[in-house]
């Protein structure tokens, strides 16, 4: 069987309450203007420092990150909302002999967290995620860290996300990649980051990760 790769926001988790309002704390804090919801939106998939920094600044991106984490820790990491349904896909799909492993480019401990608040977070095997001081943030990084934590072979692998960073991290280790559309990517920029397969909604995972 597979070892399968899930992202957590926007895969896992609609996870875009706690998000953009920790993002909108650090912000208001440092005095600078904060953008349109659609906007951070956005800023869920890639790395935080890279969202921060055209709004406040390099200098300022460490700060920032210390004022989001500041709400986060207390309040925002318990604003999200499993996505409806994907919890007996987690569950069948770990009953059919799958290893399931969370590789996210959220922070690692606010990862495990989330995980293990899940009524379904017993069934990943670990949570792979960025690191405090950066060090791991892009996508791509992190999946070799997880391919690497496991001693596992990409072939044996695949990454199920909702973002090109979920895809382009797959094809660049040579995982398969399912992209999936109730998250904050769409169609087209799943398919141009390289997706082997879609998923409109929770159960078809059952068929393409079989």
């Amino acid at each position: 069987m597979a070892t399968l790769f899930f992202d957590l926001d926007g895969t896992l988790v609609d996870s875009s309450p706690g998000i953009t309002r920790c993002a909108t704390h650090a912000l208001v804090a440092l005095d600078v203007p904060v953008p349109a919801h659609e906007e951070l939106l956005t800023w869920i998939g890639p790395p935080l420092r890279e969202s921060f920094a055209p709004h406040v600044g390099i200098a300022r991106v460490e700060d920032a990150m210390g004022l989001y984490r500041e709400r986060y820790e207390q309040v925002g990491w318990l604003e999200h909302e499993a996505y409806s349904g994907l919890g007996r896909v987690v569950e069948a799909l770990h009953a059919r002999g799958h290893r399931l492993i969370v590789v996210t480019a959220k922070n690692e401990t606010h990862a495990r967290r989330i995980v293990a608040h899940l009524p379904h977070g017993r069934c990943f095997e670990d949570v792979v995620g960025a690191s405090a001081d950066g060090r791991l943030a892009h996508k791509r990084d992190i999946v070799a860290e997880a391919l690497r934590r496991h001693g596992l072979e990409p072939a044996d692998c695949v990454m199920v996300g909702d973002r090109r960073m979920d895809m382009e991290g797959a094809v660049v280790h040579g995982l398969r990649g399912v992209g999936v559309l109730w998250g904050f990517g769409s169609e087209e920029e799943l398919r141009t980051a390289g997706a082997d397969a879609l998923a409109l909604e929770p159960a078809d995972l059952l068929r393409l990760l079989d």
